[in-house]
């Protein structure tokens, strides 16, 4: 399934969890930070940023990560392997021009940005960049939904 995408968002909601998918407005460099370096990637305009919320969540925390990564280019924290903090990450960021979901890897502990910790009914899902939006592969079976861009307006 082709998703038209500009600059607002896109839902994929199951019974339990969501994901939340933006695209990159303009190109720059995302800092992915771990515990022994630094890694640079870069997004081009029209890429991918995913927010995953394995077991559910409020819509808006899920709005506010993406447009901390594409708006204003926070970097990505990535948690050592088994570390207690991961338990309590209720939503996770991704970011590239392909995203595979998958439940087995330990949230906010992988630093590859095409694989998402996902719940197991989204594991396997597949979004890909395509012009203008975001090809969907195994979304048959949820419900998903456009919604407008919210902006927060510059204090001056």
């Amino acid at each position: 399934m082709i998703c038209s995408l500009e600059d607002g968002y896109l839902c994929i909601q199951s019974r339990r969890s969501f994901l939340l998918i933006g695209k990159i407005l303009s190109s720059f460099h995302l800092f992915i930070e771990t515990n022994q370096k630094e890694h640079s990637q870069y997004l081009e305009e029209g890429d991918l940023v995913v927010v995953s919320a394995p077991e559910g969540g409020e819509l808006g925390q899920a709005i506010i990560l993406l447009e901390l990564i594409r708006e204003y280019q926070a970097p990505l924290i990535v948690l050592p392997k088994d570390h207690p903090g991961s338990k309590r990450l209720k939503m996770v960021v991704s970011a590239g021009d392909h995203i595979e979901l998958n439940c087995s890897i330990q949230r906010g502990t992988h630093p590859e940005q095409h694989l998402l910790c996902g719940s197991e009914e989204m594991a396997g899902l597949v979004l890909k960049r395509v012009k203008g939006g975001v090809e969907i592969f195994g979304a048959d079976k949820f419900q998903v939904k456009p919604f407008e861009r919210i902006v927060i307006s510059p204090l001056h």
